[in-house]
């Protein structure tokens, strides 16, 4: 198995993918989750490429989020897109990134993106509440490189 196929179990997978639905349920962002073995390049400028080669900037309100996972290299990034960014400061995925980073340093992989998703999903709500005409913009699979 590959490091990327032992980061997380097929039903920890799954409830990571619940945590999406979930966390949805309240706001029009969108939230996708990837997981690679390795890049040469740094966390958040690998996160860029990867949100991109995704499509995630094809939301309507521009405000897809990623989560990536770098396994080897123990790298993490959350990525919004510049739809949320114009309206949020600097430091508004700080808390979510301590989240998931706790987690991870407990070898507690499922529940530092679970944790993490739901609580982008109630940070989200606040600037992009869900709207009656939502739809499901984006795929609530993990993607893996």
């Amino acid at each position: 198995m590959s490091k990327t196929e032992d980061f997380l179990t097929a039903s920890e997978e799954q409830e990571i993918i619940q945590a999406i639905v979930v966390a949805e349920k309240d706001t029009s962002g969108e939230i996708r989750v990837h997981i690679e073995e390795h890049s040469e390049k740094p966390p958040l400028e690998r996160a860029q490429e990867v949100f991109f080669s995704l499509e995630m900037q094809n939301t309507k309100e521009r405000n897809g989020v990623l989560f990536y996972v770098g396994v080897t290299d123990k790298q993490f990034a959350i990525l919004g897109d510049e739809g949320i960014n114009k309206v949020v400061g600097d430091d508004f995925w700080n808390s979510t990134k301590d989240i998931v980073l706790k987690h991870f340093k407990n070898k507690n992989n499922k529940d530092g993106l679970v944790n993490g998703i739901i609580e982008a999903g109630k940070r989200l709500k606040t600037f992009f509440p869900y709207q009656s005409d939502d739809t499901n913009e984006l795929p609530n699979e993990i993607s893996r490189g």
